[in-house]
């Protein structure tokens, strides 16, 4: 990493001489000699002030940042649709709300399951807002196949009895696979035979790697995700941060007024 910061202060070194010199730029401006007495003296500065690479490093983190969340707020213009809209994802809470919540899950994320607590939570507080969760299944075969029997449960369940089982869903013990989510469906009444033909049906799989591309779009580097109003949250960040975010969306259009 020392090597990496001495190298860039020594190019910026390079660009503020040749600045300097706008004559001299389309001609080398030192020798090789010159090259690394410049080298000697930025590795013996960085040395004597070691906290600027703390300071560089700090810079680049919310130049990063700040490029994420450009690039994010466009993607979430463009897939708009996609994003907030899909007929295959669940819809939770208020279908007519006036602000929508998605989340991005795996069954098999424990931080998933800390979640759906603050989800639950949010939709008994808020009377007007519309949660989406999206099947993002990262976590192995299990996971894959645990969302595709829940995209297939969907077909039979609506409101308060599709939030039922998505809670016991993550709620369960050990490892939730498909297995497990047939035998919550089966627990709960569902048609089993109806459920092994949705099953089999192209738009589950099809769902899934649509929302998929959605999070490599997005730059989704785990679970849970929650996308709110421009803005993605990244974590089981809590209740209130998702509601925070949620009343800036009413009050300014944004997820942070």
């Amino acid at each position: 990493m020392i090597r990496f910061r001495t190298s860039m202060l020594t190019a910026i070194l390079y660009g503020a001489v040749t600045l300097a010199y706008p004559a001299a730029a389309q001609t080398p401006v030192f020798t090789d000699d010159q090259r690394k007495v410049i080298g000697e003296i930025a590795r013996e500065y960085l040395l004597k002030n070691p906290e600027l690479l703390q300071e560089m490093m700090a810079e680049l983190e919310r130049r990063s940042a700040e490029a994420q969340a450009r690039s994010q707020a466009e993607i979430l213009r463009t897939e708009q649709d996609k994003i907030f809209n899909s007929p295959s994802d669940y819809v939770l809470g208020n279908p007519q709300g006036d602000v929508t919540v998605v989340e991005f899950l795996d069954y098999n994320c424990p931080y998933c399951k800390k979640a759906v607590a603050d989800v639950k939570t949010l939709i008994q507080a808020d009377p007007k807002l519309r949660v989406v969760l999206k099947e993002f299944p990262v976590l192995g075969p299990q996971s894959l196949e645990a969302s595709r029997v829940a995209l297939a449960a969907r077909q039979q369940l609506q409101s308060d009895r599709l939030l039922e089982y998505h809670t016991r869903l993550m709620e369960s013990r050990g490892q939730v696979d498909g297995a497990k989510a047939k035998a919550v469906a089966k627990d709960m009444g569902l048609n089993m035979a109806q459920l092994e033909k949705d099953l089999d049906a192209p738009s589950g799989r099809s769902a899934i790697e649509t929302n998929a591309m959605l999070a490599d779009k997005l730059g989704l580097t785990g679970t849970p995700a929650f996308v709110v109003g421009d803005q993605v949250i990244s974590g089981a960040v809590g209740a209130e941060p998702l509601q925070q975010a949620v009343n800036n969306v009413r009050s300014c259009g944004k997820a942070s007024c």
